[in-house]
């Protein structure tokens, strides 16, 4: 890259692609013979239409933050300012968004590029890959990852292929599938699934409660399962080997989710969750509540429709932020809602209570169609708002730098992340695995929901003396910090019921809410060593919340990290007296110099605990 006489390095030549040079030659001979280059498509020009050719892809595009001491060194920040414009003035580019900060606190936080911002545009892979090897080594330019809400997928029966019949190609079942709920009534909007032995099908019950169901080379003998997921207010159904009739309607009747004896009067009589019990919630004292914290949840809204939502007076709708900033009031998932109820419900007679019910909580709509530089946004929004701890019930794919530096920037400001490990039952993914956050994955507990629920599919054949199992779904490995409830929980969805859901998602909300306690009651964020924002502060937060995990499940730990946390333990009302398995970070103590700490070193992003390792005696 050419040296700029002024100092700092110069923007790249965005002029003309370092493609292959054969493509350019290609180009230029076209041109100038009057005729247009060929489309890069799949090669057919003999019919009428268009070829299908790869189209323009979003990236994110930000300086990369060098380690501590190579500018005084001699390496000279990029001339940020000078790219964008060059990437402004670029016909082949387009320029579609600038993340800044909003304010003087965000534009005093560390990292987001040092201040200058991080760019979002569209272009071709080709020209995104001059690009980033023209910044040569300063410049991050990735792809503009779409992100996942922490949902576990539906697991299909075993032995379920991808193979379509073709035409002729057999039988073909047409089922009627009837849901009803209390009394008879149709339950409008529930998702039906049947699968076969090939592709599932797939509906949505109409009014009246009924959908048909098409299932091609199947018979009713070969009919592997039948799933309900309804809208709201009841229990899910899942029956393996369904006495499937193509002749009738077969009806599914719903169990209420009142009709659960610890759900006994609910929702009129107020209640707490399986878990907020699990964590202890129940035996707090009434003026622990949460009050001077701020929380931000990061998902598809939150519906202040909901009686026990009114409480959320702030948000700020990312995905519509140039039409409707206001609309994070909107939540047409409901998944934000679900989440806000387990962390702030309102303390009101009906419903159920959250964690932190006088928090200041802030909805920040990322969903549906959330990207990474959406992400970045939104956590920007959180440091103008000096956001003390965030929930993030979502994640993507593949690690993102750009992002990545907007977490250490957010850590830097005093923010506390709190991600969801994810659902896919594999290692845990970005960015529950960044050493900057809190990942949380999930476990269940026995007889907290009906044996003909698909809850039961989340079962794990670990189960503890108290009936506590991974969930199935869980992501796992040695990022996970705690496990918390995330089978049959039951929360808030739009426009004013509630609903039984399953998920590292549902779990992650029952730290966020321990955290805001935390924060607010623990003696230790009363001192002026951890009163003031920063990364220290965030670093004891999650020393606490480790520190009171008791174990469950005698399974790998990789699944369950410390273990559950405990409310009484982490508001600092209770000391750890009962003898409980030695955990993984004391376990390595006796090999180490007793003031050893790597959290309060700074070491955290070099140090994993080893929670492979077990000693005997368990």
């Amino acid at each position: 890259m050419p040296k700029n006489p002024n100092g700092g390095a110069m923007p790249p030549d965005l002029g003309t692609p370092a493609g292959d040079a054969s493509d350019a030659h290609a180009t230029e001979a076209a041109a100038s013979s009057g005729a247009e280059p060929a489309p890069q498509g799949n090669g057919r020009t003999d019919s009428a239409g268009r070829n299908i050719s790869a189209r323009k892809k979003q990236f994110v595009i930000a300086p990369r933050q060098p380690p501590e001491g190579l500018q005084a060194l001699g390496l000279q920040p990029l001339q940020f300012d000078a790219l964008e414009q060059a990437l402004r003035n670029s016909s082949d580019i387009e320029v579609i968004d600038k993340i800044g900060a909003k304010s003087v606190l965000g534009a005093l936080a560390d990292g987001l590029g040092g201040g200058q911002g991080v760019l979002v545009a569209r272009m071709t892979e080709q020209k995104a890959a001059t690009l980033h090897q023209q910044g040569q080594g300063r410049l991050l330019v990735e792809r503009d990852q779409p992100l996942n809400l922490m949902d576990p997928m539906l697991r299909l029966p075993q032995m379920v292929t991808g193979v379509t019949p073709t035409e002729g190609g057999g039988p073909v079942l047409n089922a009627v599938i009837s849901v009803v709920g209390k009394d008879g009534a149709p339950q409008a909007n529930a998702e039906v699934s049947l699968f076969g032995s090939m592709l599932p099908a797939n509906g949505t019950t109409d009014a009246n409660g009924q959908v048909t169901l098409s299932l091609f080379g199947e018979t009713p003998e070969t009919v592997r399962g039948l799933y309900v997921k309804p809208k709201a207010d009841y229990w899910s159904f899942y029956q393996r080997d369904p006495d499937i009739s193509s002749e009738q309607i077969n009806v599914v009747a719903l169990r209420a989710l009142s009709d659960w004896p610890s759900l006994a009067g609910f929702p009129r009589q107020r209640c707490y969750g399986w878990g907020q019990k699990a964590m202890r919630l129940d035996q707090l004292p009434g003026t622990y509540r949460g009050q001077g914290v701020r929380i931000a949840i990061i998902d598809s809204g939150a519906a202040t429709s909901h009686d026990n939502l009114h409480g959320i007076h702030a948000g700020f709708d990312v995905i519509n932020k140039k039409t409707n900033p206001n609309g994070w009031d909107q939540d047409t998932l409901g998944h934000g809602s679900h989440c806000a109820g387990v962390i702030a419900a309102a303390d009101i007679a009906s419903g159920i209570r959250g964690f932190a019910p006088d928090a200041e909580v802030h909805a920040c709509k990322l969903f549906p169609g959330g990207q990474v530089s959406q992400l970045i946004d939104a956590l920007e929004y959180c440091i103008d708002k000096q956001i003390d701890v965030v929930n993030l019930s979502l994640g993507g794919a593949d690690v993102s730098e750009a992002l990545e530096q907007q977490i250490v920037r957010a850590k830097r400001a005093g923010i506390a992340c709190i991600v969801a490990a994810g659902n896919s039952g594999g290692a845990v993914q970005y960015p529950a695995a960044s050493p900057n956050v809190l990942a949380v994955a999930a476990i269940g507990k026995l007889d907290e929901f009906p044996a003909d629920s698909y809850h039961t599919q989340t079962l794990d054949a670990n189960v503890d003396a108290y009936g506590y199992f991974a969930a199935k779904f869980s992501c796992h490995g040695p990022q996970v910090a705690v496990c918390a409830p995330g089978v049959a929980i039951t929360s808030c969805v739009p426009p004013n019921n509630f609903a039984a859901w399953d998920g590292t998602s549902m779990a992650t909300p029952h730290v966020t809410g321990l955290a805001a306690l935390c924060l607010a009651h623990h003696p230790d964020f009363q001192t002026p060593q951890y009163n003031a924002r920063g990364p220290d502060r965030v670093e004891r937060l999650f020393q606490i919340i480790r520190a009171s995990a008791r174990r469950v499940s005698l399974g790998d730990q990789n699944r369950t990290g410390y273990g559950l946390p405990d409310t009484l333990l982490a508001v600092g009302l209770q000391q750890q007296t009962t003898l409980t398995a030695p955990q993984p970070q004391t376990m390595m103590m006796p090999m180490m110099a007793p003031a050893f700490d790597p959290y309060t070193l700074g070491m955290m992003p070099m140090y994993r605990p080893p929670v492979n390792y077990a000693p005997l005696a368990w």
